[in-house]
């Protein structure tokens, strides 16, 4: 739902319209912030939701450097079979977005290290990538989604970040629009405990969807902006105060075959499946994501039915007006169904008034004192007054395990 972009681009925003609830229980936000205020290790700068067809994994490869361009002999085959010159894409080339050579299937995806292209400034300018739905398109099936529900403001998340929502984090990455960014979180990998690589964010921060293709250049930062800080005083912040566990390049990425080609801009038949799980290594040194870190959070891929769940937590630095994407906050409220279509998964649907940049932000819910991550934010109304993301159900967890056992160890 939402993403966001540099100057070169004017800011326009894209979400889902679709209706609420009006009834909602409010979960103690002590509660759920608590359960997911992970203590971090380290702070140094370094109903039946079920499609018959489970979605069919995309997964992509690349690699990078320590500020030099290194990819792979068949990874550089690949880029010249397209007609890119391997040696001119760190120096810019990158940004040729010709249809032609804007790579979409799998295989092609390409995403080296370039060394300092994400500098604080070129940060704060990234624009929200917004999905957005029209009255008309919301209104469509209403009659089997629930009352669209009453907006529930966003609250700041309290500062540092890295104390009280250590695996949250923001996504960078360049379109043909301009740079942009969402939100995503880091996520435990069960074949490599400990030592997770692993950032659940939505499909359309990583994939166009539809006639489109891979976006570049995308980057993980942890705890953003960790102490809250106003624009004014960013401008004059060291790295550790921008990035406090530094930057992870996406060296891999998977979406869903749903997405890709379905995805649009008002999020379209894509919708239903707008996840992705990126595998990112960092920009400087060896130590994993979850390591530096000190916290990751587990999947639900039960795709639990709206009413037996009491309160979802939604986290994401929104970046569209009032908005300016550079703090942390949070919505909290009883889930609701949204439905696009009757033969599309169901959506859960929360009040939430988080705009554009909060797209890939998790959603949290408490079982049993634990903090799990239970769905991502893709797309939301015009006016902001609520969220929806997809449940993740059997395709879900289907790309998490192919992405986990294929590429985690790397």
């Amino acid at each position: 739902m939402r993403s966001t972009r540099t100057p070169a681009a004017p800011s326009r925003g894209r979400r889902t319209h679709l209706t609420h609830r009006t009834h909602r229980t409010t979960l103690a936000a002590t509660g759920l912030v608590a359960a997911l205020a992970l203590t971090a290790t380290a702070c140094n700068g370094s109903d039946d939701t079920s499609s018959d067809k489970p979605d069919a994994t995309i997964t992509a490869s690349a690699s990078g450097g320590d500020g030099k361009l290194k990819i792979p002999s068949d990874v550089a085959s690949k880029l010249k079979d397209h007609g890119i010159d391997v040696d001119e894409w760190a120096k810019g080339g990158w940004k040729d977005w010709d249809k032609d050579k804007w790579l979409s299937q799998a295989k092609d995806f390409v995403n080296p290290v370039i060394e300092g292209l994400w500098k604080p400034e070129r940060m704060q300018s990234a624009k929200e990538a917004n999905k957005t739905v029209s009255t008309k398109d919301a209104a469509a099936d209403q009659g089997v989604s629930d009352p669209e529900p009453a907006p529930v403001q966003a609250q700041a998340e309290k500062t540092p970040y890295h104390e009280h929502a250590a695996p949250v984090g923001k996504v960078f990455f360049d379109s043909p629009e301009g740079s942009m960014v969402c939100s995503g979180t880091v996520i435990k990998d069960v074949n490599h405990p400990g030592r997770s690589n692993l950032v659940w964010t939505a499909g359309h921060c990583v994939h166009a969807g539809q006639g489109g293709g891979w976006y570049r250049n995308i980057a993980f930062v942890p705890a953003y902006n960790d102490q809250g800080l106003s624009e004014s005083q960013l401008s004059s912040a060291d790295s550790s105060q921008v990035a406090p566990y530094g930057q992870f390049w996406a060296d891999w990425a998977s979406t869903s075959n749903q997405w890709i080609q379905g995805g649009s801009e008002t999020g379209g038949a894509g919708a239903a499946y707008d996840y992705a799980v990126l595998h990112v290594k960092p920009e400087r040194g060896t130590k994993s994501l979850e390591e530096t870190v000190g916290a990751a959070l587990d999947v639900d891929f039960s795709a639990p039915a709206p009413r037996e769940v009491s309160s979802m937590g939604a986290w994401g630095y929104p970046a569209a007006p009032p908005f300016n994407g550079l703090k942390m906050f949070r919505c909290i409220d009883q889930p609701g169904r949204l439905s696009l279509s009757p033969s599309l998964p169901t959506m859960y649907r929360i009040g939430c008034t988080m705009t554009g940049g909060s797209s890939g932000g998790g959603w949290f819910r408490v079982v049993n004192g634990k903090t799990e991550l239970v769905s991502n934010t893709s797309i939301g109304p015009s006016n902001n007054t609520w969220l929806a993301g997809p449940q993740l159900g059997k395709g879900a967890q289907e790309l998490y395990e192919n992405m986990s056992e294929t590429y985690g160890g790397q």
